[in-house]
């Protein structure tokens, strides 16, 4: 459905502004990229949605250089973004004090500094034989069982999991209460009243330990804030704003993974290629965090502080603003032939991770996880593939981060000799 230009305030140098657009959040199956978002993309560089949720319309930037410099440009705000009910996919939005989110410089580097060094390269670095450690011991016990499998159950939830709680320093006693908060918080089943439920349950319990780790001297991240709302940097509540997205990180890296194992096993070739070159798969895995649709539409907007003008289309002042990454990465002025996966893309400018300032503050870590679980899944289960054809693999509904809820799996287990089997010559061991 489209609502005519009408009087609205953006306009299009010498036409009307385009039409809104109504984008439903879409419950889609499998890889497919979203039609809707195919068809905006169709459409032109700058276009107008509307989203499920909240109120009005907004622009929305689907090309890769606008995408870059729109995430770049300090006229366009998310801290004014607090201040607003603009449509959107979430069907509730309160946004906390201190979240990265919502903050603009010099707010953003005030609030980031307490936690950055959590999340450098070299402090990944320190702490890869520790997840490495993590991952050994759950594929033992996927290994031991034998198949079948649910690779989300068994490996793709629980890693990322362990991995977030350590980095955070949440309790192994809590990290089934939290996780179940997180859960809900990135779905859109239950409506306002359980997102509500789900956030007041993870921020009560986020305060309550960053107050209690005050005077701690880990390096874990609510270490860090406890000590920074000690020393007066941040408040308390900014410091529970800030952690709330970092523990709901891992979210994203279970859906990712099992995406990406989705496409390598309904393509033997990919999978091939990956088993037997195992020193280019980096190059690989870039390819697909371009190519999978990681994300239900979009994520948070931007408010246009003055008026902008981009290719020729002049966002007024106080209209808000969608960027898609997901449409970026599709964006053939930057990935010739991006339909395609193609392992040996190079250069691979995505924006998986985002981009500007707000570029995710977990992303080394989430890569991290990711090669960690790629690299098990494939050294430890030979033969691996589907234990249910391609269509019947269920996928996630009415959630705002895209990916298989279940991932059943089978294997070749290795050939061992029990007492009073033949060995390899046909002889009878005792």
């Amino acid at each position: 459905m489209t609502e005519d230009a009408g009087t609205e305030r953006g306009t299009v140098v010498g036409r009307a502004a385009p039409p809104v657009r109504d984008w439903p959040a879409l419950d889609l199956a499998g890889t497919e990229f979203d039609p809707v978002l195919a068809d905006l993309m169709r459409e032109g560089p700058l276009t107008r949605i509307r989203l499920p949720f909240g109120d009005g319309w907004a622009w929305l930037a689907t090309r890769h250089e606008d995408v870059r410099a729109i995430t770049t440009d300090p006229r366009f705000s998310r801290a004014e973004l607090t201040r607003r009910q603009v449509t959107r996919l979430a069907p509730h939005f309160k946004p906390r004090p201190g979240s990265l989110a919502f903050a603009d410089q010099p707010d953003h580097n005030r609030l980031r500094r307490p936690v950055a060094g959590a999340f450098t390269a070299a402090a990944t670095r320190r702490l890869r034989p520790r997840a490495r450690e993590i991952l050994d011991g759950i594929m033992d016990g996927v290994v031991r069982d034998g198949p079948p499998a649910d690779l989300i159950e068994r490996l793709l939830e629980p890693f990322p999991i362990a991995v977030v709680s350590e980095v955070m320093g949440v309790p192994a006693a809590d990290r089934a209460r939290v996780h179940g908060w997180t859960r809900h918080i990135i779905s859109t089943s239950g409506g306002a009243e359980a997102a509500d439920r789900a956030k007041n349950g993870l921020y009560g319990w986020i305060t309550e330990t960053i107050r209690s780790r005050a005077h701690s001297s880990d390096d874990s991240v609510y270490s860090l804030l406890g000590a920074a709302v000690a020393r007066g940097g941040i408040s308390e509540e900014e410091a529970a704003g800030l952690a709330g997205p970092l523990q709901i990180g891992g979210e994203a890296v279970t859906h990712n993974c099992g995406q990406m194992l989705f496409l390598m096993l309904t393509r033997p070739g990919l999978l091939d290629r990956l088993r037997t070159r195992p020193e280019a798969r980096a190059t690989v895995l870039d390819e697909l965090l371009r190519y999978i649709p990681h994300r239900s539409t979009v994520g948070l907007a931007r408010i246009a502080l003055e008026d902008v003008d981009v290719r020729g289309v002049r966002i007024g002042a106080g209209e808000p603003v969608y960027v898609s990454y997901l449409a970026a990465n599709r964006d053939p002025e930057v990935f010739p032939d991006p339909d395609r996966i193609d392992p040996d893309r190079d250069p691979n400018p995505h924006l998986a991770f985002g981009n500007g300032p707000h570029r995710c503050t977990g992303a080394v870590l989430g890569r991290l996880q990711t090669e960690l679980l790629i690299d098990a899944v494939l050294d430890r289960l030979p033969g691996l593939r589907l234990a249910v054809p391609p269509d019947e693999v269920p996928w996630r509904r009415r959630t705002m981060i895209r990916g298989p809820r279940t991932l059943p799996v089978t294997w070749r287990e290795p050939r061992t000799l029990r007492a009073g089997s033949a060995d390899g010559a046909g002889k009878v061991r005792p």
